[in-house]
């Protein structure tokens, strides 16, 4: 399977820099992914936390 480039720490704060106002835009510059990848990434996380996230990732 192929290695992630991003922890599940940077994916739950980005996610939640953009729920707490920061525009999509600067979080994706910050981060250097595109929207779209941070768009997939609200679809598949969106809402969980970062123990959430390490444990769906494990299974």
């Amino acid at each position: 399977m192929k290695k992630t480039r991003y922890t599940e720490e940077q994916i739950a704060f980005a996610l939640k820099q953009a729920e707490t106002g920061t525009r999509v835009e600067e979080v994706c510059r910050k981060m250097g992914i595109s929207e779209a990848t941070f768009y997939n990434w609200k679809k598949k996380f969106g809402g969980m936390g970062v123990t959430e996230l390490r444990r769906l990732r494990q299974a």
